[in-house]
């Protein structure tokens, strides 16, 4: 946990997870003592001095568009605080899951229920638009269901305000191949509408499980410019098929689409405009560019948007060795024998694996008193698994976690399975490359009062995949040497193991 506070109120206390544009914290605000959520944004490296101040001052003038924005369904900002040079947005913490999340683990949603979400959502959307401000970037995993019962609209960070560019546009394509309406593929910057296809596309995953258009990026792309909208099952169908039209004129009005939701949601039938209903059957307009260049554009631009999306590549090297991704999710546990276990913490009677996960990705740990080692392999926050990462985001991920250590060296740390009831606080050593473990690695360590080492720490990324290596040793019977070289290898002999699976 680190100590650093942020205009000297808001106290960090854990990662809750990373993306392209910088990372999630839980914090206190210890004047109004509430939980709240904290974004990190980290701007590109090498920047001037003159055009890293215009980037921080347009992410202020973009937080302040959105501050502007009170509603139920949009999750509240609550200051902005430019520190270690730099934006932090202070957002309301909420406890929940994503709509992805609930779809990938209890499969497609009841109809009244999806259409309850999607009320709710476009009511949130029309309060954005009435201010001139679209979201750009609906799609499941920016659907959060809390556990009291809202349904909340979040990451604003790639909206844009009508006439304006934003921090993180750079005259790119941004959004989620899939979710992205015809017309922004096409160049127009969109509006309104363009946000309630991408709502229909939301609402078509929730009641069918899947998205409307699968397969790469290309693929998606291809498939919204040139094919029909599929057909979603139930009385929501007609209603998603009306939003997904695939001329933004269309699609009927917001207020038109949030009655026939609730209709839905409360078991009756969807009543739409007859022109609409007569219009929906999609006739694929003439593009006035050559189609491949549109979609060879677009791909290149969602591969250097990274923070906004996900891009799966599936093939792997005809010469074998390491995978361009690792596609196929596997258990994390599998990664380190229990032989190998037992020579790390040196016991005849390794103990048994224990898995976890969190916003950061599936970790496994093997504690026994005293000492252990854990394991995680990590995703950015716009991800729904490490499994989707792209080489391009986990070179991203890579990067902001090293960025991100080098500026926090104070700490608190604590590990209750192995014996430390209580947090304590820890210094960082110095961060350093390393060779010989994944593509690219970094490593450093954790000192205690005494100032003697307990705890070594390797990053890695492989293809693209980025692992977490700690091993802790609390005896001083181990010397600050074999603590390093006993978590090298245990990063090592999870390499191996991700080489073979792979």
């Amino acid at each position: 946990m680190s100590q650093e506070r942020l205009a000297r109120r808001y106290l960090l206390l854990r990662p809750l997870g990373s993306g392209g544009m910088g990372r999630v914290w839980l914090a206190r605000d210890e004047m109004l003592d509430r939980e709240v959520a904290v974004k990190e944004l980290t701007l590109p490296e090498g920047l001037p001095p003159q055009e890293r101040a215009e980037l921080i001052a347009r992410a202020a003038r973009e937080a302040q568009a959105t501050a502007q924005l009170r509603h139920p369904g949009i999750v509240a900002l609550h200051d902005v605080v430019v520190e270690h040079d730099r934006p932090w947005l202070v957002m309301e913490l909420l406890r929940g899951r994503t709509l992805g999340d609930a779809v990938r683990e209890h499969g497609p949603m009841p109809q009244e229920y999806a259409a309850r979400i999607g009320a709710e959502m476009l009511d949130a959307l029309s309060a954005a638009h009435a201010r001139g401000l679209q979201h750009r970037d609906v799609k499941p995993g920016n659907v959060f269901l809390t556990d009291s019962g809202r349904v909340v609209l979040t990451d604003f960070g790639i909206a844009r305000q009508e006439g304006q560019a934003t921090l993180t546009e750079q005259g790119l394509m941004i959004g989620s191949p899939g979710f992205i309406a015809p017309e922004r593929l096409e160049g127009d910057p969109g509006g309104p509408a363009s946000d309630v296809w991408s709502l229909g596309a939301t609402l078509f995953t929730a009641v069918t499980g899947a998205p409307a258009y699968g397969g790469t990026a290309a693929e998606r792309i291809r498939a919204t410019l040139t094919r029909p909208v599929p057909h979603a099952p139930g009385p929501l169908g007609p209603v998603i098929a009306a939003m997904m039209a695939p001329h933004p004129a269309a699609r009927p009005p917001a207020p038109q689409l949030i009655q026939a939701l609730r209709q839905v949601a409360a078991g009756q039938q969807a009543q739409l405009p007859a022109h609409h209903e007569a219009t929906t059957p999609v006739r694929v307009r003439k593009r006035g560019r050559p189609l491949l260049w549109v979609a060879v554009a677009a791909v290149a631009a969602v591969v250097v948007a990274a923070a906004t999306t996900t891009v799966l590549l599936m093939r792997d090297r005809a010469s074998g060795g390491v995978p361009e991704a690792f596609t196929a999710p596997m258990d994390v546990c599998s990664l380190l024998g229990e032989e190998e276990v037992g020579l790390f913490l040196r016991t005849q009677q390794p103990p048994k694996a224990t898995p976890g996960s969190d916003e950061v990705g599936p970790r496994c740990q093997w504690p026994i008193q005293g000492s252990g080692v854990e394991l995680q392999v990590q995703k950015d926050s716009d991800t729904r698994d490490p499994w989707a990462m792209t080489p391009e985001t986990a070179r991203t991920l890579f990067a902001n976690q090293r960025r991100w250590w080098d500026t926090h060296d104070k700490l608190d740390w604590t590990w209750p399975e192995i014996g430390t009831k209580a947090s304590v606080p820890v210094t960082r050593t110095p961060v350093r490359t390393i060779a010989g473990v994944g593509e690219e690695a970094f490593a450093f360590e954790l000192k205690g009062g005494t100032g003697r080492i307990h705890t070594a720490i390797v990053h890695y990324r492989l293809s693209n995949l980025v692992v977490f290596v700690g091993y802790t040793a609390l005896s001083e019977r181990l010397g600050d040497e074999d603590i390093k070289q006993a978590a090298v290898k245990a990063a090592q002999a999870t390499e191996r193991a991700l080489r073979h699976a792979g």
